[in-house]
């Protein structure tokens, strides 16, 4: 069975995402409507206007097969997808999905003038810490983390990466620097790094 790594497309930085998961040898295809999640083994919510993205999935009907089909498959979310993913926003114009127990605020690392890499120290399932540089624009800061929920990467001690079950949200963007091993964690069954570990 080829698996088949949905990618929003309703507005942000998407492109990047197919380049990255087609780099980890995984097929992908665009979601603009509920019936593309029919033929999607998982998805991502890629970075964008937090508010925009909000709107624009509430025009397609999307809120609704996005909340079911996380239930039972793996979605990543990066920097306005973590948002979307939140439970709670600081900005009254965003109707977050609620996959996530978090409350977040919006461009908390600044405006997009301001955006900048950062060093962030990955560690999951017990492996070696891994150190690298990534992409923060406008990125959301996370303020309250529920039970139930790994903080799996950080930045000056401040928790940048989430994971909980099949649900991963990064404030910043790894797909801009290359960095796969978010991608592979989610979605790459072979990889060292799949969630299967924390089934």
């Amino acid at each position: 069975m080829v698996i088949k790594i949905g990618v929003l497309e309703l507005q942000g930085g998407y492109a990047l995402h197919h380049i990255l998961l087609k780099k980890i040898g995984l097929n992908s295809l665009p979601v603009k409507s509920g019936d593309d999640l029919k033929h999607s083994d998982g998805l991502i919510i890629p970075g964008g206007e937090s508010t925009t993205l909000s709107l624009l999935m509430s025009k397609y009907n999307l809120r609704k097969p996005i909340i079911n089909f996380a239930k039972h498959n793996p979605v990543l979310g990066t920097c306005a997808g973590l948002i979307l993913m939140s439970k709670d926003v600081d900005d009254e114009r965003v109707d977050p999905l609620g996959l996530l127990e978090l409350s977040v605020s919006r461009n908390a690392y600044g405006r997009q003038i301001h955006s900048s890499k950062k060093r962030i120290c990955f560690r999951y399932n017990q492996a070696k810490k891994i150190e690298f540089d990534s992409t923060f624009i406008r990125a959301p800061k996370i303020k309250y983390i529920g039970e139930n929920i790994e903080i799996v990467a950080r930045h000056e001690n401040l928790p940048v990466a989430i994971f909980a079950k099949n649900l991963l949200g990064l404030s910043f963007h790894p797909e801009i620097d290359g960095i796969d091993i978010f991608h592979k964690m989610m979605f790459d069954k072979t990889s060292k790094f799949y969630y299967k570990n924390m089934n």
